[in-house]
C-alpha cells in the first residue's frame, strides 16, 4: 500500500493570504460597540428613583429597556457620530442630518437627571413658566428644610448669626443647581460657524465647581476639552458655558465628563471629541478618609480621538504642557 508523501502545512495562516481573519473586528463595528456601550452607561446612570409598591414589588423593574426612547428606537441608535472612520447609515455628505443623543425623560426634575433631554432641549430640564410661578414656593420650602436641618444639629435658627441663613442657603442652592434650568441649544445660541479647519482644537484649564450628589458637598477642578472639527467650529466661550451648564447640577465626576463630551458632539458633529477632568472632592477631604491632596482624573474620548492612538496622544501632550 502506497503512503502519500508528507506535505508540511504552510507557516502562515490561510486568512493571511485569502482575506481577513474571521475573528477580527472591523473598525466600524468596534467604534459602534464603543458608542453603544457609552450611551447605555449614561442612560442607566440617569434612571433616577422609582416608587416601590409593597403590594406589587414585581413592578419595580420596568419591562422595557431603559435605553428605549419615546419613538421606539434605542438611544444609541439615535446617537450616531459622524466622522471619516465610521460609516453612518443614511448619512448624506451634502446635507448631514443632525443625530440625537439618548433620551431619558424625567418624571420628576428633582430625582432624575437626563444627560441631554431631547424633549426639553428648547426649554431646559425645568419649564421656564413653571419656574417663574413656583420660585417663591420652592424658596420657602427649601428655607424651611434648612431651618429644620439646623435644629436637628442642635443649633438655634433664631439666633443672630443664623437668622437669615436658611433663606441665604436656599438661594445659594438654587444657584448651585441652575444648570437644570438651562439647555444646550439655548447656551450655544447659534455660535457654530463653517470653517475649513480639520486640526485638533484644545481648550484647557477650564475651572469648574459642582456638587457631589452623594453628600451635597462641592468638588472642584479643571477640565480640558479637545475636538476635531467636521467643517464646523464653535465659539470658544461656548465650550466653557457648556461645562458650566452641566457642572451646575448634582453630579458625579464620571457622568459630568461624559455629558460634556456628548453635548459637544451633539452640537458640532465633529470627527472626534476628548474631555479630561481633574478634580478634588471635599467628600474625601472633609470627611471619610480625609485625603487632602487626592486628585481624581476621568476622561471620555469619542471618534478619532478614541480610535486613533496618535491623535489621542497629540491631545494628551497638548493638555500636559505648562
Amino acid at each position: 500500500m502506497d503512503v502519500p508523501p508528507f506535505e508540511p502545512k504552510p507557516a502562515t495562516s490561510s486568512h493571511s493570504t485569502n482575506g481577513p481573519s474571521p475573528l477580527s473586528v472591523s473598525t466600524e463595528a468596534r467604534d459602534k460597540n464603543e458608542r453603544d456601550s457609552l450611551c447605555a452607561q449614561i442612560t442607566n446612570s440617569n434612571r433616577g428613583r422609582q416608587v416601590v409598591s409593597s403590594d406589587e414589588r414585581h413592578e419595580y423593574f420596568p419591562k422595557s429597556s431603559t435605553n428605549a426612547t419615546m419613538d421606539g428606537s434605542t438611544g444609541c441608535e439615535r446617537h450616531q457620530m459622524i466622522h471619516s472612520e465610521i460609516d453612518v447609515e443614511g448619512y448624506d455628505e451634502g446635507d448631514p442630518t443632525r443625530t440625537l443623543l439618548p433620551t431619558n425623560c424625567a418624571e420628576s426634575p428633582c430625582t432624575q437627571q437626563p444627560t441631554i433631554n431631547l424633549d426639553d432641549l428648547s426649554r431646559g430640564t425645568f419649564q421656564s413658566e413653571a419656574i417663574e410661578k413656583e420660585m417663591g414656593e420652592r424658596l420657602a420650602m427649601l428655607s424651611g428644610a434648612i431651618r429644620t436641618a439646623l435644629e436637628c444639629v442642635g443649633e438655634d435658627p433664631d439666633r443672630e448669626g443664623l437668622l437669615n441663613t436658611p433663606e441665604r442657603y436656599a438661594k445659594a442652592m438654587l444657584f448651585f443647581t441652575k444648570g437644570y434650568k438651562e439647555n444646550l441649544y439655548a447656551i450655544v445660541n447659534g455660535a457654530v460657524f463653517h470653517e475649513n479647519y480639520d486640526e485638533i482644537v484644545v481648550v484647557k484649564d477650564i475651572v469648574f465647581s459642582s456638587l457631589c450628589e452623594h453628600h451635597l458637598v462641592p468638588f472642584t477642578g479643571k477640565m480640558h476639552i479637545g475636538y476635531i472639527p467636521n467643517r464646523q467650529v464653535i465659539r470658544l466661550s461656548k465650550i466653557a458655558r457648556i461645562v458650566e451648564m452641566f457642572s451646575r447640577r448634582l453630579q458625579v465626576q464620571e457622568r459630568l465628563t461624559k455629558q460634556v463630551a456628548l453635548g459637544l458632539s451633539e452640537v458640532l458633529q465633529p470627527h472626534g471629541v476628548a474631555v479630561v477632568v481633574e478634580a478634588s472632592h471635599l467628600c474625601m477631604v472633609m470627611r471619610g478618609v480625609q485625603k487632602t491632596e487626592a486628585i481624581t482624573t476621568t476622561s471620555c474620548m469619542l471618534g478619532r480621538l478614541r480610535s486613533t492612538p496618535k491623535t489621542r496622544e497629540e491631545f494628551l501632550n497638548l493638555i500636559s504642557r505648562k
